[in-house]
């Protein structure tokens, strides 16, 4: 099969195209748009749990507490993990190490932040007394909300397409890029692959706003449904990606990553649909509380639902939770 250059192509729309700069200066600062999006994730995804925790009857920005923790984390173990399934990239003949550190340059995993972030989510909930799955769930939306954002700084770096495509909505990558595929003709187009993934996980947050409505879902199970929905979206794109990775078992190590997410999200909808038949009585744990103005007046809060004798989450509920895989 061959592929026509961009100017060939024929179509409502004749192709995507790519950013020709990443960043801009102010004064001796750079600023990289990969890095604003990023924030810009993190700003999303902060005010969204904020206002389903403080629903569920949390104290209003606790959620900054527990972030304090999380998110520190969730960067530093993204790009460990990145750094380590891409040993050749910075280790190898040729290869400068100090590049390991310039994240801004990209590479991070997205189930390598997990890791980091469900580790300090749990070290930000026992110090703050928020639920861990109470968190989880809060979180679950506005992460994956966080995620298409990120993916939008892909774009401006010019990383991470798929296959050549004839598609009327390829991605312009300049043959100078030095991703570009040897062999190709200059202006052969390629799947979108981030734009495919920004579109997937916006569609996610709805199913799992949703679902969470609807079936009332509790006790880690919207997290559940977020790690089967990104998971299962991820083997796909990642079956048409051509940036290098590390392949075992002749799959690329962010599908099995993929794969283990989706064995996850079922494991813990399961699990704790089982364990937990009831809500939980309050977003804290056993023995913690916050007293607001409503709570002291007699106004039943939104949490005050069905409960169930000893409904405390214990230290396996969390386990599965930061023993997810990664993979960028």
């Amino acid at each position: 099969m061959t592929f026509a250059p961009a100017s060939a192509i024929n179509g409502v729309l004749a192709s995507i195209p790519s950013p020709t700069i990443s960043y801009f200066d102010i004064g001796p600062v750079r600023i990289h748009f990969y890095a604003l999006c990023i924030i810009a994730g993190i700003i999303v995804a902060t005010l969204m749990a904020n206002h389903r925790l403080t629903k569920r009857g949390a104290e209003p920005w606790i959620i900054i507490d527990i972030l304090l923790i999380a998110v520190p984390l969730a960067i530093i173990c993204a790009r460990i993990y990145h750094v380590l399934t891409h040993w050749s990239f910075y280790f190898g003949p040729g290869a400068n190490p100090w590049t390991a550190f310039f994240i801004w340059e990209g590479g991070i995993a997205i189930y390598g932040a997990l890791i980091g972030g469900a580790i300090g989510a749990y070290l930000g909930c026992r110090w703050t007394g928020i639920r861990f799955w109470t968190f989880a769930d809060a979180v679950a939306p506005g992460l994956i909300i966080a995620q298409a954002m990120g993916r939008l700084g892909n774009y401006f770096n010019n990383e991470l397409f798929g296959l050549p495509t004839n598609l009327p909505w390829g991605l312009q990558i300049q043959s100078t890029n030095p991703a570009f595929p040897a062999g190709l003709a200059p202006g052969t187009l390629f799947h979108p692959t981030f734009l495919y993934e920004m579109i997937w996980n916006l569609l996610g947050a709805a199913v799992i706003l949703w679902a969470g409505h609807k079936f009332t879902m509790r006790w880690g199970r919207q997290f559940g449904l977020y790690l089967i929905w990104y998971s299962a979206g991820r083997i796909v794109w990642e079956t048409i990606r051509i940036d290098p990775s590390d392949v075992f078992l002749g799959l690329r190590t962010n599908v099995w990553a993929a794969i283990f997410g989706v064995i996850l999200g079922v494991v813990i909808m399961i699990v704790q649909k089982r364990r937990h038949t009831g809500l939980e009585t309050s977003p804290y744990r056993p023995g913690r509380s916050w007293h607001n103005e409503a709570v002291q007046s007699g106004n039943t809060p939104e949490y005050v639902d069905v409960s169930e004798p000893g409904d405390d989450e214990s230290a396996a509920d969390v386990t599965s939770a930061v023993a997810a895989p990664a993979g960028r």
